[in-house]
């Protein structure tokens, strides 16, 4: 039997050269006949495309010698530009010509040939039918560019000088790397092959840019600055580094325009070879994994994409989030493309948040990344900004790029999107929620400064809270205001309502007195079925319809509220039960359980609306008998709105201005203001000027043609200014003059606005402003006790500090708010009868405004807050005195009003409508009343709320209430009298006669401060003498001592102000040094309870009705006609 294995001849170790040219030889001289299989693979095309392309081996090795070739290319034109002369030549010729020898250029021909050759052979093996695929590439473009100029010069010797860019031959080399690392790692798995070569990639991306741009700008600048390579080396190092030492420059355009081409490319190559890079790692390290899509069609979840998550951000989230009943089984999938940081993996890492939240590393931009949050199947998608960028336009142009990008993947996906600058927000209108952080933060700014307290009182409403904070505190003023706090904003539809169902068909106002005086909640609008615009307070003549949907402000909603009826026999002592305390605050039976709480019903009874007309109580009426209010008619009628004393008209006719107001020229019109400094602002109806002011009478500080004031005091303004002290004038702060000139603000009442800016305003700002009357800036800063003074400090009303943009951010976060807190703590300390209005960057930072170290009463309220936090409250910081007084506020307090808007759509409508953004016909406004010595015959809230719908058809939401801090020990309660001293009669002569002579040299003392020092030195020895005494007496003694240093303190500090200002040729008959507040606490009620006490200067927030709604049409075409006489660069004015 023949051995078929000896006779089997073995197969070629590797396919050799001469099998190519020769083909297969080993079967020729056997007798069988062979059969060949696939005869279109054994032509001589096929055998090439196998030697070059398909075999491993020999396709790595013709690879690795493409390689070579393309670095020798270049090392022959770097020994070309070492072996020329730049200062041959003139004009352009050096950069058309060069200097090249004849051996190195017989070496760059034949380098040039063999890549044409092998190019043009790689082309035809590649070819599929389209030759224009094949002469379009980008590798075969440049071999063109680098090898046939080079085969010209052959044919006509007279371009062997011509300068050819064979530089560019470094662009492939590096595509040869790429696919020489592809065969290279063929056979290793993907996952490890692809990250070594996406690193080796991105290198060589940055070697040729740095290389090509070296060549570049050294070859460009032969006709200017004559430029080596280590120079154009040294150029891009420090270019492409952002450093830009500015030594090395380009001279002439080409040159010039080389880098920006060059930097262009940078940015759109670098940032693609990152991204796949950032995603051959996450795939790599499984940082987050995948949200399955089986968990997404199963399971409710919500995608919250942000730059950077900061713990503090990631908590107010959750806490605001996972606080309502309906979202407990949601989930949580964070996008952010940075990596978890460990105070974030820390608090993921607990079961309550592990089980709900999950990380994934990616960004929005990337459709892999939505995938793997599965964007498509989300709920929602909150996308957030960073607030402590440098630059928060380059923030707000991230957040955009995200919102896009989230619209494009998924476009049924609803979208809640914070942005931070106004002018940016028209890009994301299609968003179905946006907050505007500058809009918000300036209008609420500015109504701080008319309706006190006003950033609290909506960062506490739109906070979720049971109203269960320190409701076991000794002090009652933190229970009341623990208490109220929980209120929140509901809706119900009317028909499906028990507090409003029996309301149907009667007026507004009715309803709202009397919802309030039965079940304690506050109907503060309502919007019709047919109609998306919310009314706040349409007023008296709207009639409640069946399908109306109410919003309300109570502590629950509604549906988690049980009812039970009282008793008889309880009705009859409720005068005697209503109250207890000192407070003489209801006793409610609520039971806060599971979120429902259950109201006693109280008594309904009223007068009807045929009864008699209960008119204010006059002053002959008898001392016994408890003053009448009207009651609230079910329909109003024209007679029933009439002006009363308590509360004045604030829409008066000011079509006919008085004689002293035309003397001064202070008629001002109503209109829409003509020019808006950003898209998308809401038309706010507001005073105008007729004519605009030039823009050098708006300079405060600085005279002009017009007028030569040069200071706040020369323009002897009637009412206090309003100094708003901010970096730029950025258009947010058009926000801030808007609401402060409605039209609903008496002009009587309309504060100057003083904006003290650190950076000169743009022109187009001061366009927007110019029509608006008293409105004035100034270039200074509050670090400057000159521009303070200059700008009318010591007369101003408020002092509103915003926070700065270059300041927000810090290598130590919270030290952000470091120079803004100082600079307050300083006006504080030099004003202390100035109201302070300050914006920080972080709410935990207000523990240090109007710091005192050794206030006993400060440290109590601290511990108080330390005690809260460890209860898992929201609100933490509420307790704050400066933040219950609304004397500070940080913007990120309102985070959650973009993240209640997932359960209350509504939120933001409501919240835009009491700031003031947003005017929509027959919506009401937002203002105050201050409760005087003549209003206190109303007694309680339920009868101011009484009072307030009978006559003006206002609507109360809130208490602002001040009194005096209770205290034995603190140090704000050290008098500063040293006339109090009651030690020996001889020792209290001596003191008597010394203070009448401080009092009676207080002048010349300012002049002579070692005068003043050696009176301290004395007033000390005289605190010695006396003899000592035990217990009480020398523990007020050293109080007095104490007493004395603080005097001196302050009296040192009103004696530099007053130099300033006679230095600056001021008065100082306004500075009052010695008032001082700072015993007062404030603290805001909402919706205090109906049986609430009123006090004397307490402040009520109310909602006022729109006083255009029922304007006759007579009055409306008169004041169209005056309105017309603003000029013809205004709008257009509406039909009233």
């Amino acid at each position: 039997m023949v051995d078929l294995d000896s006779e089997v001849p073995p197969l070629p170790p590797r396919y050799r050269f001469r099998d190519l040219l020769l083909g297969d030889q080993g079967w020729q001289s056997d007798d069988r006949v062979q059969v060949e299989f696939y005869m279109n693979e054994n032509t001589f095309k096929e055998r090439l495309k196998l030697f070059f392309i398909k075999n491993q081996r020999s396709s790595l090795r013709i690879r690795l010698f493409n390689f070579s070739l393309k670095l020798l290319s270049c090392f022959l034109y770097i020994i070309r530009v070492l072996l020329d002369d730049p200062t041959q030549g003139h004009g352009w010729s050096p950069i058309i010509w060069v200097n090249r020898s004849l051996p190195l250029w017989g070496l760059q021909v034949s380098v040039a040939l063999i890549s044409l050759f092998e190019t043009l052979l790689l082309s035809y093996l590649s070819y599929k039918g389209n030759i224009w695929e094949q002469i379009l590439r980008i590798p075969f473009l440049l071999e063109i560019i680098n090898a046939v100029p080079f085969i010209i010069t052959i044919f006509w010797p007279v371009l062997r000088n011509l300068f050819i860019p064979v530089f560019l031959n470094c662009w492939l080399a590096k595509h040869a790397l790429e696919n020489m690392i592809n065969d290279l790692h063929r056979a290793i798995q993907r996952t490890q092959s692809a990250m070594f070569n996406q690193v080796l990639i991105l290198i060589s991306t940055l070697l040729c840019l740095i290389f090509t741009c070296i060549c570049g700008i050294q070859h460009l600048e032969r006709a200017g600055n004559k430029l080596t390579l280590f120079d154009s080396l040294y150029f891009c190092i420090v270019t492409f580094s952002t450093v830009g030492f500015g030594d090395v420059t380009p001279k002439i355009w080409p040159s010039k325009l080389l880098v920006v081409i060059m930097i262009c490319v940078a940015l759109v190559v670098l940032p693609i070879q990152f991204e796949q890079l950032a995603y051959l790692w996450m795939e790599r390290q499984k940082s987050g994994g995948n949200y399955s899509r089986h968990r997404a069609q199963t399971e409710k979840h919500v995608v919250l994409c942000v730059s950077s998550l900061k713990i503090d951000l990631l908590m107010d989230f959750l806490n605001e989030f996972y606080a309502h009943p309906r979202l407990q089984d949601y989930y949580v999938v964070i996008l952010c493309p940075t990596e978890m940081d460990a105070q974030v993996r820390r608090v993921l890492q607990i079961p309550m948040w592990s089980q709900r939240v999950i990380y994934l590393q990616g960004s929005a931009l990337k459709d892999q990344d939505l995938l793997r949050a599965k964007m498509d199947d989300a709920e929602a998608c909150f996308i957030l900004s960073s607030r402590c960028e440098v630059d928060r336009t380059a923030a707000d142009h991230q957040t955009i790029l995200r919102a896009w990008a989230v619209k494009d993947f998924a476009p049924n996906c609803p979208l809640y999107v914070q942005i931070l600058k106004p002018e940016n927000k028209f890009h994301i209108k299609f968003a179905d929620h946006v907050v505007c952080e500058e809009e918000f933060k300036y209008a609420m700014l500015a109504l701080n400064c008319i309706c006190p307290a006003t950033s609290t009182l909506i960062t506490l409403l739109v906070h979720t809270s049971r109203g269960q904070e320190s409701q076991q505190s000794s002090e009652q003023w933190q229970k009341m205001y623990g208490r109220c706090s929980g209120n929140e904003v509901f809706h119900i539809n009317l028909e499906e309502s028990t507090f409003f169902a029996e309301y149907e068909g009667k007026s507004f106002t009715y309803a709202s007195f009397h919802a309030h005086k039965k079940f304690g909640v506050c109907l503060i609008g309502v919007r019709k079925e047919d109609n998306k615009n919310i009314l706040l307070n349409p007023g008296p003549r709207y009639i409640m319809s069946s399908t109306d949907i109410c919003f309300y402000i109570n502590i629950t909603k509604e549906e988690n509220s049980a009812f039970k009826k009282q008793e008889k026999h309880r009705k009859r002592h409720e005068s005697k039960l209503s109250y207890h305390g000192a407070s003489r605050l209801p006793v409610h039976s609520i039971i806060a359980s599971m979120g429902t709480v259950a109201i006693d019903l109280q008594d309904t009874g009223c007068r009807t609306s045929s009864g008699p007309t209960l008119a204010l109580p006059s002053e002959g009426g008898k001392e016994g008998r408890r003053p009448s209010i009207a009651p609230v008619l079910e329909v109003a009628d024209s007679s029933s709105l009439q002006a009363c004393d308590l509360l004045s008209d604030q829409s008066e006719d000011e079509t006919t201005p008085s004689d002293d107001e035309v003397s001064a020229g202070l008629e001002y019109a109503k209109g829409y203001p003509p020019y808006s400094p950003y898209i998308g602002s809401s038309p706010t109806f507001c005073h105008l000027l007729h004519e605009k002011v030039p823009f050098c009478c708006l300079r405060l500080d600085k005279g002009c043609q017009h007028n030569y004031y040069e200071d706040a005091k020369a323009y002897g303004f009637k009412n206090k200014l309003i100094i708003v002290a901010a970096e730029t004038a950025g258009n947010g702060l058009y926000n801030f003059i808007v609401p402060l000139r409605a039209y609903y603000r008496p002009k009587k009442e309309l504060n100057p606005i003083v904006l003290l800016l650190d950076n000169p305003p743009d022109m187009h700002f001061l366009d927007a402003i110019c029509w608006f009357p008293m409105v004035y800036y100034m270039v200074g800063s509050i670090d400057n006790l000159d521009d303070l003074l200059r700008c009318g400090v010591t007369f101003a009303a408020n002092m509103v500090v915003v926070d700065k943009e270059s300041t927000m951010s810090a290598e130590e976060d919270y030290m952000a708010d470091a120079k803004t807190i100082v600079n307050v703590q300083t006006l504080f300390r030099l004003f202390s009868s100035l109201s302070i209005i300050t914006e920080l960057t972080h709410p935990a930072n207000m523990r240090f405004m109007q710091f005192r170290a050794k206030d006993c009463y400060s440290l109590a309220l601290s511990k108080l807050e330390k005690k809260e936090r460890e209860k898992g409250s929201n609100l933490a910081f509420m307790f704050r005195l400066p933040f219950a007084a609304g004397r500070v506020f940080s913007i990120s307090m309102l985070d959650t009003l973009l993240y209640q808007s997932f359960v209350k759509d509504y939120m933001i409508s409501i919240t835009r409508l009491l700031l003031g953004l947003d005017t929509t016909p027959g919506s009401g406004f937002l203002c105050s009343m201050k409760i005087t010595e003549e209003d206190l015959w109303i007694r309680t809230y339920a009868r101011l709320y009484q009072k307030l719908c009978s006559s003006t058809g206002d609507i109360p939401i809130g208490v602002y209430r001040t009194e005096p801090q209770k205290l034995t020990t603190s140090e704000s309660q050290i008098s500063i009298s040293v006339e109090e001293w009651e030690d020996t009669k001889d020792t209290r002569e001596q003191v008597n006669y010394r203070s009448n002579h401080r009092n009676s040299t207080s002048s010349d003392q300012s002049d002579h401060p070692l005068l003043r020092r050696k009176s301290m030195q004395w007033a000390r020895r005289l605190s010695r003498r006396v003899p000592r005494h035990s217990g009480k007496t020398a523990e007020r003694i050293s109080q007095q001592r104490m007493n004395l240093y603080r005097r001196s303190e302050r009296q040192e500090l009103a004696e530099l102000v007053k130099n300033r200002m006679k230095h600056l040729g001021l008065s100082p008959a306004g500075y009052d040094e010695m008032n001082d507040h700072q015993n007062n606490l404030s603290y805001i009620l909402i919706n205090p309870s109906p049986d609430t006490r009123l006090e004397l200067n307490d402040i009520v927030y109310l909602i006022r009705p729109d006083p255009l709604a029922y304007v006759p049409n007579t009055a409306s075409s008169r004041k169209d006609s005056f309105c017309n006489t603003v000029g013809q660069d205004t709008r257009e004015e509406t039909q009233l």
